[in-house]
């Protein structure tokens, strides 16, 4: 049975961020004609339940089996939302393809020992078992025992596989078959048909109750209100059909390209074939000609070349791909050494610029995923399938709206249990009680809660931010920790040169300045700067990193292509050449021939390069990088003693420094130079100096930072650069608040019978130099006094140390992010981590960068904004074009405003739908209901108007030390709702009741010739009196009565109190004055109000169903309306919004903040020995002394937050439940 139970479930993706469970399910026939009888007997109510709950159609249909004999099955999301997918399992044939296939088992279908396409086929039957999910397909391996991607080369190759298997092509049978398994190189957006996008809009729950409430309206003769609904939803449902059909097409368009590329693929044993890219398969060999979209994700495996990544990242900075290294260990290509392996993938949609041939022929590479496997594969899909939001506010919304649908069943009870009583007949029951259903739910809801996010997001067009995802809008009103990269985002994005200091016999020589104007002497360090770097001359201007292109313009070197023929193998190997310029020192070299890169990855913090200097028989190699990182590959006698020393005097000065390294190779052959490592190459190298750069901050920044401040907005520096320069940045910027104390955090990993150690130390004396904006900082032994405990400290760390944390000491962890502001030196995968655990401890985080370096980390926070050129970012929700940090609070405030304009709206048409409901119920008392006009006034000269204008307020312009509330289920809002419907009422009832204790009440439909003897005295117009004839004889269900006449200007006067009240200004919006429209909208509301129910005209009255009351009777039905607005404005304005208020009552009652953040901080704050300074701690004693944290052990991979316990998981088939 357990054996049974584990075949029956198994994980897709393990470990990734679209896990999925999938379960195995068998058709039964009988299950299936039940099913499809009762669909016809409850006229496709049936299928429409299935349609919205799949796991409910899969359970009553079908069996549990083995997922080996499953004909259907049923996937779940991992993820909190538990989402589920129904797929039906189909099967390819083999026997289709055109050549004979051996049906022997011993025989592989492909040459790749490693692929699934082997494990996956049935002989002799040359079947397999398929399932296709979110546009990727899987095919069930019958080893393993689950189903498996296909449509990629697996990541267990290592590069000899990838070099010997692959290198030589794949022969046309093979193409074949992979072509059949795989499916097509294709990238393909249906565009939705509109009938099928017209039926998913109409199919929507809320649609459907809509057209009950609406047909039963249409029953009753509510018509003008009815087709007033019917023309906005229609026109709602166009609107949506024409956005998602408008996407549908760009969506389409844009990656129709794609799929229609022509390429050139060498196949085994014909040579080169040109074919159309969807038909590519992993494994082809792919010649890159030039200029080139690529089609697919490929390894280049020969020559180099030069890509713009702009699609993938926002940066068009040019960055060089090398080839895959001929290496014969076993290990996965991907890890087969610390180098970052995306610098030899050609990822698909991006663009070849350039292309170096080796010399041994053109440049090639091996196709490594098709179709939407691929990058642009993965970012269709993103959008296609996006991450459901988990927002408090939107579960909130729903579990109203159940609640609101409760009052309505409660109250379909109610007028059921009336009209039965007084023996009315069933039909006439029936609709009656049925419209008490659809009363506190109001139709509008959903629309007007989405009205304020896309005014929100009009107002942000404005400010040059644009979003992708509306929704995250929301969100942003809850930020409370912002990230922010430093370099191009803090700082400038151009760095100027400051100055160098060479070395030499092991000793730090004179600065050389730029700013003296002299050229930089030559030696090696000259070539260094002149060569070491991704720069490439592109239709005669040199474009890259603007860190390199600063660089070089320092040398006054100039560039230029040139085809060396001296190696020639059978093309001309293409290299970069370096010659000095007409302002360059003299020098006895004429020009430096680049012939091999090792480009610069933030995760190895160097990038160096194999040269030729011209008259030299000899190679040469120079490194840059983090000076830490390139003194380490360094011989220890070529390092100045006092390096760290004279490292620190720049960086905490806030300059970028960068080192630089050389060497001469002994090999003197160029085919040996292409075959060596990256390892081999960066050893032994002599250390050259230092290259100083100023990197200033932006004049936006420090003003932005103290507007964040004082806001009581967290500020957090996540960099790749030195840590010294973000803590001397983070001083300046005053992130770090002058006179708080910075204490850096160390650690170390295991070594030997040494467990892991972490350190504290203190950053003390900050001295700030004469006459200069400078701060010198020293590292002393001091410890934190007690009196200064609390806030003021902030923790400073490494990436390296960060990953020791996360591996060894993972329960110190939050006790250092709640006071963490620093971190250096952090890789993508590491930023991304830091990002995810910060949103554990209940942070909303914002997330502020402008590199392809902050992809990762934008995606993963709250609200990522990305400082691009381009309108939309894909890595991001949020772009701004403006390249400084100014967007953030304007972002900030437009959610806020957002949020509480949702709240309002929430509120009010909640109110407006309990206020109608106390009035309907009691005119239901004596069978009586409000006139249609009656309805349609409120409904659309009074409501409507107000949804469409309520959220048009702008946001307040300063950020309030505050966030707005984030939960609609909070004390301030129930007992906001619950105390206005109660005022509301209150005054119905006692209007109720004391219009029938007036002389010259009568009840009209009981009494009608009371009504028509006594007409003429009820009005204060004789003639109004004498001409009323019509709806004398009246019937239970009538409008006409004094009751409805005194409570439908109550109930009008209410709704708009409530529009008024909860259109709250400061401190999140404008005053309510500032908009226009909505101020002269609800004053024109109350003005036509006040019209009606003082107007004596007979037409008005007619149409509106009233009888004319006595002018006193008219006076106290204002008068107890303007009792009700003070009221309720000066409870909802000076009791439930008054903050200090509320932070009292939690203070005497012991009401604490549940955020994990804030538990730490008041555990933190009563710890006297936190935080520590100047002492080093252990790690546990575990096995070998050492605990470490399985959830990260690769160094490259981002850390795993939370490891789940997933083998436990099961599913209890539906019956079971029953």
């Amino acid at each position: 049975m357990e054996k049974t139970s584990k075949d029956h479930r198994a994980l897709l993706n393990q470990g990734e961020e679209n896990e999925l469970e999938v379960f195995g399910y068998h058709t039964q026939n009988l299950r299936r004609a039940l099913c499809l009888v009762t669909s016809m007997l409850t006229c496709g109510v049936l299928q429409l339940v299935f349609y919205w709950r799949p796991e409910w159609g899969v359970w009553a249909n079908c069996v549990p089996c083995t997922l080996q004999e499953a004909d259907t099955v049923l996937l779940r999301t991992t993820d909190e939302f538990q989402r589920y997918m129904r797929k039906k399992v189909f099967c390819l044939y083999l026997a289709t393809l055109k050549f004979p296939i051996s049906k022997n088992s011993k025989d592989p279908l492909v040459a790749d020992h490693h692929s699934v396409i082997n494990q996956a086929v049935m002989k002799p039957e040359l079947k397999l078992r398929c399932i296709q999910v979110q546009k990727i397909r899987y095919v069930w391996d019958y080893l393993e025992k689950q189903f498996r991607k296909v449509g990629l080369l697996e990541d267990n190759n290592s590069c000899y596989d990838i070099h010997h298997t692959f290198g030589l092509g794949l022969t046309s049978e093979e193409q074949e078959v992979r072509r059949l398994v795989c499916g097509p190189n294709a990238i393909e957006v249906e565009i939705q048909p509109i009938w099928k996008l017209l039926v998913k809009q109409v199919l929507n729950p809320f649609y459907l109750f809509q057209a009950f409430t609406l047909t039963l309206w249409l029953s009753q003769g509510y018509i003008e209100y009815s087709v007033a609904i019917i023309i906005l939803n229609f026109i709602s449902i166009v609107l949506s059909v024409y956005d998602l059909r408008k996407q549908s097409v760009n969506l389409h368009n844009l990656v129709e390209d794609h799929n229609k590329v022509q390429v050139t693929v060498f196949v085994k044993d014909k040579g080169l074939q040109e074919l159309e890219s969807r038909l590519l398969v992993p494994g082809d060999i792919l010649i890159l000609p030039g200029k080139f979209q690529m089609p697919c994700d490929a390894v280049l495996i020969d020559g180099s070349c030069v890509m713009n990544e702009g699609m993938l990242t926002g940066e068009s900075i040019p960055v060089t791909k090398t080839p895959l290294p001929h290496t014969e260990n076993t290990m996965p290509w991907k890890s087969h050494s610390l180098e970052d392996y995306r610098k030899h993938v050609l990822f698909c949609g991006t663009e070849v610029i350039q292309v170096r041939p080796s010399g041994q022929g053109p440049v090639r590479a091996v196709v490594l995923q098709t179709g939407y496997n691929t990058a642009k594969g993965d970012l269709v899909r993103s959008i296609l399938y996006p991450r459901p939001l988990n927002f408090k506010l939107y579960s909130d919304a729903f579990k109203f709206m159940v609640f609101l649908a409760v009052l309505g069943v409660v109250a379909f009870f109610y007028g059921l249990g009336v009209y039965m009583y007084n023996e009315i007949p069933p039909r006439d029951t029936a609709n009656m009680a049925l419209i008490l259903l659809t009363v506190t739910v109001p139709p509008v809801l959903p629309a007007a809660l989405t009205i304020g996010i896309v005014y929100a997001q009009k107002r942000l067009k404005k400010q040059k931010i644009f979003c992708i995802s509306p929704q995250r809008i929301n969100m942003c009103g809850q930020i409370n920790l912002v990230c922010f990269d430093k370099t191009g985002t803090l700082t400038e994005d151009g760095l100027d040169l400051w100055g160098t200091v060479p070395t030499a016999d092991n000793c730090f020589q004179e600065v050389h300045s730029f700013a003296s104007g002299k050229a930089l002497p030559w030696g090696h360090l000259c070539a260094a700067m002149a060569s070491c770097h991704s720069l490439i001359l592109l239709d005669g201007a040199i474009q890259g990193d603007p860190l390199d292109l600063k660089m070089f313009e320092g040398t006054a070197w100039k560039m230029e292509d040139s085809n060396t023929d001296s190696y020639k193998f059978g093309m001309s190997d293409s290299n970069t050449t370096i010659r000095p310029g007409p302002k360059a020192s003299q020098s006895p070299v004429e020009a430096i021939t680049i012939l091999r890169q090792f480009p610069f990855s933030s995760s190895l913090q160097r990038m160096s390069v194999i040269v030729q200097l011209a008259g030299d028989r000899h190679f040469h190699i120079y490194m840059k990088g983090a000076p830490e990182m390139v003194a380490g590959f360094c011989i220890s006698e070529s390092v100045p003693k006092n390096f760290p020393q004279e490292l620190k005097n720049y960086t905490v000065q806030g300059f970028r420094v960068i080192a630089l390294a050389h060497r001469a190779l002994k090999t003197g052959r160029l085919s040996e130079v292409n075959r060596l490592e990256r390892e081999k190459v960066e050893s032994d190298l002599t250390f050259l100096g230092l290259l100083i750069m100023e990197n200033r901050l932006k004049k936006e920044t420090k003003p932005v930072l103290k507007e964040l401040s004082e806001a009581h907005i967290r500020t957090v520096m996540v960099t790749g650069d030195n840590l010294q320069t973000a803590i001397t940045v983070a001083k300046n910027s005053e992130m770090i608040p002058p006179g708080s104390q910075v204490i850096i955090v160390e650690a170390n990993e295991p070594e030997d019978l040494v467990p892991a150690s972490v350190s504290w130390q203190l950053v003390e004396n900050q001295e700030t130099g004469p006459g200069k904006n400078e701060t010198y900082i020293n590292l002393g032994n001091s410890s934190i006094q007690e009196g200064e405990r609390g806030r003021h400290y902030h923790f400073a760390m490494s990436g390296k140390s960060y990953q020791v944390l996360f591996q060894h000491f993972y329960s110190l962890l939050p006790k250092i992010l709640v006071n963490g502001t620093i971190f250096a030196r952090m890789s993508p995968g590491q930023k991304s981590s830091l990002v995810e655990e910060f949103q554990k401890l209940n942070y909303y985080v914002g997330m502020c960068g402008d590199g392809a370096n902050d992809c990762g980390a934008l995606k993963m926070a709250h609200a990522g904004i990305s400082l691009s050129e381009q309108e939309a970012s894909v890595a991001s929700p949020f772009t701004s074009k403006t390249a400084n940090i100014e967007c953030v609070p304007h972002l900030l405030r437009e959610g806020r405003a957002a949020l509480v304009s949702s709240f309002g709206m929430f509120k009010y048409l909640t109110m407006y739908g309990m206020i109608q409901c106390v009035g309907i119920l009691l005119l239901y008392w004596q069978l009586q209901i409000f006139g249609n006009y009656q309805y349609l006034v409120q409904d659309v000269a009074i409501t409507l108007m107000v949804c469409m204008t309520m959220s048009w307020t702008h946001a307040y312009p300063k950020l309030a030390p505050y966030r707005p509330a984030g939960q609609l289920l909070s004390p301030p809002l129930l007992l906001s709702v619950f105390l206005n419907t109660c005022f509301s009422g209150i005054v119905q009832v006692c209007a109720f009741l004391s219009v029938k204790q007036q002389p010259w009440y009568c009840e009209v439909y009981r009494y009608s010739e009371c009504f028509l003897a006594n007409q003429s005295n009820f009005s204060t117009n004789g003639s109004v009196g004498r001409n009323w004839t019509g709806n004398a004889t009246l019937v239970p269900g009538s409008v006409v009565s004094f009751e409805s006449t005194t409570l439908w200007p109550i109930i009008t006067f209410n709704c708009i109190t409530e529009a008024f009240i909860f259109s709250k200004g400061k401190p999140f919006r404008k005053p309510i004055y500032s908009n226009y429209t909505f101020s002269f909208l609800l004053t024109c509301a109350l003005g036509m109000t006040i019209f009606i129910l003082f107007s004596d005209s007979e037409d008005l009255y007619q149409k509106l169903e009233f009888i004319p009351t006595t002018t006193s009777w008219r006076v106290s039905i204002l008068v107890a309306s303007l009792i009700h607005f003070c009221v309720a404005f000066f409870v909802e304005d000076a009791v439930l919004q008054n903050r200090e208020l509320w932070l009292l009552i939690k203070k005497e009652f012991g009401f604490y903040s549940k955020s994990q953040y804030r538990i730490w901080q008041r555990k933190l704050a009563a710890d006297p020995t936190w935080p520590p300074t100047n002492r080093t701690e252990y790690s546990d004693d575990g096995k070998n002394g050492v605990y470490i944290n399985r959830g990260y052990e690769n160094p490259e991979q981002a850390p795993k937050g939370k490891l789940k316990l997933r083998g436990q998981t099961t599913e209890q088939h539906f019956w079971t439940r029953l």
